[in-house]
């Protein structure tokens, strides 16, 4: 059993290390849902992170219909990721009238081979998710990220279950989204073998200076880790 922790810039990513991270989902802008990371946050990271990461491919945020150009990018971050060495990559496309993008997505598994491809949360809008698993199976991913069609995981585990049933090892299902220590061990029991969570924290900015005519509150999205542990001892039982 993992611990995936999904990390917004290299000091949580770090951070996540430190504190017991089997691997990173690594991302940028969270409040878009994840980002692809600059090629400064991606090169740093393959020089002081040593456990697997696995950066976004997401070319912006909002829906997972893209045009031509931007599954150009998303094809060129992705070989960019498959240069620096990382060992996988997070991606989801979606058709309009939301079946899974079959096609293009593997084209993209199939460009970044040997790289482990985890279809990401594209799958919750997706229609039919027992249909749209067997169709990811058959383009070569590696695992599917999802909170089962819910905000919260937690309120899904019966979809949960009939994924991991009918997955059957063919295909991992990794659930995310509202994952924490207290609700772990339900997600657990559900059964299954690796859990993402972002374990997120907001810390205070530590400027000394500020304008208060700006009117704002500067914080840092980072990660808790006392969480991180927490969830590792809950993984280890």
């Amino acid at each position: 059993m993992l611990l995936e922790i999904a990390c917004f810039n290299i000091q949580s990513a770090l951070n996540a290390q430190a504190a017991g991270a089997d691997r990173i989902e690594l991302c940028e802008n969270p409040f878009d849902g994840g980002t692809t990371p600059s090629y400064g946050t991606l090169k740093t990271v393959t020089e002081k992170v040593t456990v697997p990461v696995f950066p976004i491919i997401r070319p912006r945020g909002g829906d997972f219909l893209y045009n031509d150009e931007e599954f150009e990018v998303m094809r060129k971050d992705l070989l960019l990721c498959k240069e620096l060495g990382f060992k996988g990559a997070v991606l989801g496309l979606l058709n309009g009238d939301g079946t899974i993008d079959t096609e293009r997505t593997k084209q993209l598994v199939d460009l970044a081979y040997p790289l482990e491809i985890t279809f990401h949360r594209a799958f919750d809008r997706a229609k039919n998710p027992l249909g749209s698993l067997e169709k990811i199976i058959e383009t070569g991913c590696s695992r599917i990220l999802t909170s089962g069609q819910k905000p919260n995981v937690g309120d899904a585990l019966d979809l949960i279950k009939d994924l991991i049933v009918q997955a059957n090892n063919r295909i991992i299902i990794l659930p995310g989204s509202g994952v924490r220590s207290s609700n772990l061990q339900k997600i657990k029991d559900a059964g299954a073998n690796e859990f993402h969570s972002s374990a997120r924290k907001e810390y205070d900015s530590l400027m000394q200076f500020t304008v208060p005519s700006m009117a704002e509150i500067l914080m840092n999205t980072g990660v808790d880790e006392e969480e991180v542990k927490k969830m590792k001892q809950i993984i280890q039982q």
